[in-house]
């Protein structure tokens, strides 16, 4: 039976911290080293079931990639060109106009003869390992709650993210790096830390957001190394640190927030050791950077991979700040986005494999919601005019996920003749919530915390698993 955790079991942990953390370097190191020998770094209960998966990379485009320019090409699409069609009541959220073809070939790739755009080339000749979702379903056409709810289950309310679920659920494999990272590169994206936060968990399941557009390491993180004290001043620097935090707690015997900043000093010290090396790309062979190709993505895509060899349990890519997917005025910005990370997931899903990595590591790709196949049309002060863009679409739209004991070279469900509206084996958020637990040994229905009277889980009250999809 799943007996979930409560902020009583941190104390002991807690003061533990505070009598540790001024004992010098060499006390730390030993006592970690103790700590994995009893078994302490496991800081949850083992799975419900054996997992097919043991971590989880989320390559997220935010903004809203078209799912009819991307992995799920409409003939009547490109035969209804510049005229109306049916909408059937779905309400959109800007005025459009007429079906808008799109201006991107398809082929078909692999011995699934899977349909991919010229967009995605190098991530098609991945065809026979993806599992692509084409009827998944959202809330509302807005980013802000379409973010939350794919991100954290719920478009309103606070409530803790998947990553912060999944670490909480099966614990860390490395205590020297965190569990949980969120790469972006220039920024973040909108709706900020609210992406990876840990709401009512514990803040040490929250995510460690990192700019991955800063190219040095030193930089990337910041205070990553004292450059102002040796390490024997450090050291008494951190026993002044645990008398004053000692003196602090006894009026303070069950702050979470102050058990979230003692569990961030903690971190940060035993990230000096390592953190450097694991993020530092450049320690890669050139023919593996050239593989990935160069640029922002790329550079993260390879810390990914670097950061699961490590024991990183959840990790999350975003393709930049804001919302660069978000094409109002010209779809034809997609081959951009396209081309900045493209060649980089096609080369992430070979590493993978390469290194014995695929099979236990599941990959998710999408956006917060999809796009209209008809045309936005322009609208004073916001877009162009140019009227080759696409409003927001959360009716249907397509993810894929690979590796982790999904169905590879098969395609689930399907939008109607526009690719619209999903109209066959629907598939909402909270249903890929569940699968991606379930693919993790967890049921998302016993996978619970207890808060304010009440035990929350992950998909809230909602959440069917997709057999079909799982191999």
């Amino acid at each position: 039976m799943y007996h979930p955790l409560t902020a009583k079991d941190f104390v002991l942990d807690r003061r533990d911290f505070l009598r540790r953390c001024g004992m010098g370097f060499g006390s730390l190191a030993l006592c970690g080293l103790l700590e994995k020998a009893q078994g302490a770094s496991v800081i949850a209960p083992a799975p419900h079931f054996t997992p097919k998966a043991k971590r989880v990379v989320h390559l997220f485009m935010n903004g809203g990639p078209s799912q009819v320019d991307t992995f799920d090409p409409k003939p009547q699409l490109q035969a209804r060109h510049g005229q109306a069609i049916p909408l059937e009541g779905l309400k959109t959220e800007r005025p459009t106009g007429t079906a808008l073809r799109s201006p991107f070939s398809f082929s078909r790739y692999g011995d699934c003869g899977l349909s991919v755009s010229e967009l995605f080339s190098h991530t098609a000749k991945h065809a026979d390992d993806l599992c692509v979702i084409r009827s998944m379903t959202a809330d509302v056409p807005n980013h802000e709650p379409s973010l939350m709810l794919m991100n954290c289950g719920e478009g309103r309310l606070p409530r803790p993210s998947m990553g912060s679920w999944i670490t909480y659920g099966l614990g860390s494999e490395n205590e020297n790096l965190p569990a949980y990272v969120s790469l972006c590169p220039g920024g973040m994206p909108v709706k900020r830390s609210e992406n990876w936060r840990s709401a009512f968990l514990p803040g040490k399941f929250q995510g460690t957001y990192l700019d991955t557009s800063i190219p040095e390491v030193n930089q990337m993180i910041e205070n990553l190394r004292n450059s102002l004290a040796r390490d024997s001043r450090q050291a008494s620097q951190l026993e002044l640190l645990r008398k004053l935090n000692e003196s602090h707690l006894r009026s303070h015997q069950h702050d979470p927030q102050l058990e979230s900043r003692i569990r961030s000093f903690e971190l940060a010290y035993r990230m000096q050791s390592e953190a450097s090396d694991a993020f530092d790309v450049m320690k890669e062979p050139q023919a593996i950077r050239d593989l990935y190709g160069a640029g922002d993505f790329a550079r993260q895509c390879l810390m990914a991979r670097r950061l699961l060899e490590r024991g990183v349990r959840f990790i999350q890519l975003w393709h930049g700040k804001g919302q660069p997917w978000d094409s109002h005025d010209n779809i034809e910005d997609h081959r951009k986005l396209a081309k900045e990370c493209d060649q980089a997931i096609g080369a992430f899903l070979t590493d993978l494999k390469q290194r014995g990595l695929f099979d236990e590591t599941l990959v998710l790709w999408g956006g917060e919601f999809g796009r209209t196949p008809v045309v936005e049309m322009p609208q004073a002060g916001s877009n162009k005019g140019v009227m080759k863009g696409r409003d927001h679409n959360h009716y249907g739209f397509t993810v894929w996920m690979a590796g982790g004991g999904v169905k590879g070279g098969y395609t689930h469900g399907a939008t109607d003749d526009f690719g619209f509206a999903a109209v066959k084996d629907k598939m909402h958020v909270h249903d890929l919530h569940a699968t991606i637990l379930h693919l993790l040994g967890m049921d998302h229905e016993r996978l619970t915390y207890r808060y304010s009277g009440r035990d929350f889980r992950p998909t809230d009250v909602h959440g069917n698993i997709v057999q079909q999809i799982i191999a």
